[in-house]
């Protein structure tokens, strides 16, 4: 990367992210170097660097998956392609530079903000010294998280999350490269790749046909999948006729506390014939995590609206579960992202139960 400071000319080496794999471990470049790749808006190819990121900066990480792709979650929640990005283990924002959003959104990371540590990845000679300041400060970088119509009543805020479509490019489902280099990159197993390709030629091109056999292929899914002990098919409606009032249920869940989350079926029934309980989806990702047990990680109560930048107050707080995230198995616009973003959950689809330890101690 070239970066003219006056008359000088400096490199900061850069990696893409073809030299980058889920698994190596980098270490996050310093704030003065990550400040030297950012324009005077705060972004590098139009994602930005957040405040919240500049507690990272000197930590050696793991790579979670490569970013190679990602999802609209402002338009249309289809699939868009990225160049030079990653997303790292155990960097969520914590949103304290954007109102306290409590989405938890897994940061994009682009490879002029790393380093390689592992051994297998070839090191770039470090550049020398600059002698010029940068086009970028920290103040800009904060400034940069409000977007110009906003006011002190009306905050209206920028992130990562709602600038998605200006820094990616539509990526359709057909692009056959894709599914290539989530392989390649070790984002997904052969496995996982071809059960996915499987379910979503079951589903478009036998259950959904229009020739009334759906109900009995999906009842053999079913059959299938209980035998095998995977994931029943993750499609089905709420029962509740539409515009009808969605029951509800105060659990008071806190962050620490162990809950099994229901059967499909038993969600099913709280949920209207569009999938939905007071407002929030049901959504065919959630399935995989139906009857395990998991630990909440917190309530959330507010989030960002991606399209307006404003902040949304929930009704009904809803809960987040540890390790509990979308994995892309059955949305085919989308097919494998690797955003990892968090699943919301309503308490009524939820049950307390015992932790690991005091159930082991029990059995003893």
């Amino acid at each position: 990367m070239m970066l003219h400071d006056g008359a000088t000319v400096r490199t900061i080496p850069v990696l893409s992210q073809e030299d980058f794999r889920a698994g190596d471990w980098v270490e996050v470049r310093s704030k003065e170097e990550i400040l030297r790749t950012l324009d005077e808006r705060g972004e590098l190819e139009s994602m930005p660097f957040m405040p919240e990121m500049f507690a990272f900066c000197g930590q050696r990480l793991r790579v979670y998956k490569r970013a190679h792709k990602t999802c609209d979650t402002v338009n249309d929640y289809k699939g868009r392609k990225l160049k030079d990005a990653v997303h790292l283990e155990g960097t969520r924002c914590d949103g304290r530079s954007h109102g306290g959003c409590e989405a938890g959104c897994l940061l994009f990371w682009k490879t002029a903000w790393l380093k390689p540590v592992s051994p297998d990845v070839a090191k770039p000679i470090e550049s020398a010294p600059y002698d010029s300041p940068p086009r970028c400060t920290e103040g800009v970088v904060l400034a940069a998280t409000r977007r110009p119509e906003s006011s002190e009543t009306t905050p209206a805020y920028r992130c990562q999350a709602t600038q998605v479509p200006a820094a990616t490019a539509p990526l359709g489902p057909w692009e056959t490269r894709q599914y290539f280099e989530d392989y390649r990159s070790g984002n997904v197993g052969v496995g996982q790749i071809l059960s996915g390709f499987i379910y979503m030629a079951y589903r478009h091109w036998l259950i959904n046909l229009g020739i009334g056999i759906g109900p009995p292929l999906r009842w053999l899914y079913d059959r299938f999948q209980a035998v095998v002990g995977g994931v029943p098919y993750p499609r089905r409606h709420g029962t509740l006729p539409l515009g009808s009032k969605t029951p509800v249920s105060a659990l008071d869940l806190q962050p620490g506390e162990w809950v099994r989350v229901k059967d499909r079926d038993s969600i099913l029934a709280t949920c209207d014939e569009g999938d939905f309980n007071r407002g929030m989806k049901f959504d065919a990702e959630l399935v995989p995590y139906c009857g395990g047990r998991y630990r909440v990680l917190k309530r959330v109560t507010k989030i960002l609206n991606e399209k307006t930048g404003v902040m949304q107050h929930m009704k009904t707080p809803c809960i987040i579960l540890d390790s509990v995230v979308c994995q892309a198995r059955y949305s085919e616009c989308r097919l494998f992202c690797p955003r990892a973003v968090y699943s919301y959950w309503r308490e009524i689809w939820l049950e307390r139960d015992e932790s690991p330890q005091s159930s082991a101690a029990g059995r003893r």
